[in-house]
């Protein structure tokens, strides 16, 4: 019968099989990853009318003590220097 139901409920296959309404961990305010990870910040990008795709930007640790202390503008002008940029993609699983 599990087969069958899936097939008439499609909605109950990507909720409980993939548990991608579960955030890890728990508890945890995922626009602050300052609160969970050193020298990170949460960045939002508009990618389109109404899409808003929600990024963390984390410099490596041989840039940390660089980092220390400074805002969000710092940060965005990292990203355009002449170090490499990582963008790890890592699906959809409702956390970053």
């Amino acid at each position: 019968s599990v087969p069958f139901l899936i097939r008439l409920f499609p909605y109950v296959l990507t909720k409980f099989v993939f548990l991608n309404f579960l955030a890890f961990p728990f508890f945890a305010d995922l626009r602050r990853p300052e609160l969970l990870l050193n020298n990170t910040i949460s960045l939002y990008l508009t990618t389109e009318p109404d899409i808003t795709v929600g990024i963390w930007h984390t410099v490596p640790g041989s840039r940390a003590a660089e980092a220390r202390g400074k805002d969000q503008r710092w940060y965005e002008e990292a990203l355009s220097d002449a170090h490499p940029v990582i963008i790890y993609l890592h699906g959809n699983g409702g956390t970053r």
